[in-house]
């Protein structure tokens, strides 16, 4: 029976990652046992309610913690931070000590992002009209240039994890996303983060903003296909199937791709039919601005996030067997659902 831990349950990705695979009708998922580890006493009674094995710690600095955790399992579903480098090795250096004490391999399936791919075109400081595939591109050695110009702490995560899992003989996963849209399926956070900081950001100022031109473009995936992709790796992985791991084992996930003005247009469209705003009207904002109003970071991680050109397509996750079942129609129905979202938190 393999041990399965999974970091970040209480969030929008980890949730939902959750509840699929705990829902899964995978027999080999169903005789797993799970266990989450959490920094709420609230959310550790609630998952055991759920049947699940809840452990608290500290957070992600909890180095020793998690390494000593980590130790316990044979595959560790890291959705607790995309930027968290030192929390990403202790997963693996326990996972390690795992392999050594019971002889059977160990992996970590680590979350990533597309903004590790995302060009710099709205402040011209770099270019890329590629469309990356997870098959038959390089990413691995495409990102290892890319920190080589400037390090970016998800692309350092990401190669991180790549070096030090061969480096230990633990087979990694990176699941790299793009804009994840939807109702996530988890407890607790059930909201992403791209789409709804523009929509709040319009609900607050009475008209939508757009960074510069918007004319960069990125890739969207609902939560549940995405999650459904995890979900896909671990049974294969339980399975004993051989999969791509490490420098080539890092999978993208997509169903469509959209302009940022595109994004700003829609949300104008659908909050002024919904009589939230009073203009259609789509403001040009700089990265300075938009780092103050609209994200909680810097312009360098704002640019990447929210004005940037990044665009894959997942070959390799189709060719192993996954396929989105979410539709342009999806995407553009969950705007309403998110302007519902917003209005709702705002009257709390």
């Amino acid at each position: 029976m393999a041990r399965i831990l999974l970091l970040g349950a209480s969030g929008y990705i980890g949730g939902s990652v959750l509840t699929t695979l705990t829902k899964s009708r995978d027999p080999l998922l169903s005789e797993c046992d799970f266990t989450v580890m959490v920094r709420q006493e609230s959310h550790a009674k609630f998952f055991e309610e759920q049947g699940l094995k809840p452990v608290l710690f500290s957070g992600l600095d909890d180095l020793e913690t998690i390494e000593k955790i980590a130790a316990e399992h044979d595959i560790i579903i890291n959705t607790g931070s995309t930027f968290h480098t030192a929390g990403a090795k202790a997963t693996l250096a326990g996972l390690q000590k795992r392999m050594k004490s019971t002889g059977r391999q160990t992996h970590l399936i680590q979350t990533s992002g597309c903004g590790s791919l995302a060009d710099r075109s709205t402040s011209n400081r770099y270019y890329e009209t590629r469309v990356f595939s997870d098959k038959n591109d390089d990413i691995y050695e495409y990102e290892k240039g890319r920190e080589s110009l400037e390090a970016f702490p998800q692309r350092t995560t990401d190669v991180t994890v790549i070096e030090e899992g061969e480096r230990l003989g633990v087979r990694t996963y990176i699941m790299m996303s793009p804009i994840i849209y939807g109702l996530g399926s988890g407890a607790f956070n059930r909201a992403s983060m791209q789409i709804e900081a523009l929509v709040r950001a319009a609900h607050r100022d009475g008209f939508v903003s757009v960074i510069g031109k918007g004319a960069g473009e990125w890739d969207y995936i609902h939560v549940d296909d995405m999650s459904s992709l995890y979900e896909m790796i671990v049974g294969a992985v339980l399975q004993g199937k051989s999969l791509p791991s490490n420098k080539r084992g890092i999978y993208f996930g997509e169903s469509g791709h959209v302009s940022w003005r595109m994004i700003s247009e829609h949300i104008a469209e659908v909050g002024y039919e919904m009589g939230l705003l009073s203009t259609k009207e789509v403001r040009s904002i700089t990265l300075e601005e938009a780092a103050g109003k609209l994200f909680r970071f810097d312009a360098d991680v704002t640019e990447l996030g929210l004005a940037s050109r990044s665009r894959t397509r997942a070959d390799l996750a189709r060719e192993l067997g996954w396929k989105p079942t979410k539709t342009k129609a999806d995407f553009l129905a969950n705007f309403r659902r998110v302007w519902e979202i917003v209005v709702q938190e705002s009257s709390q």
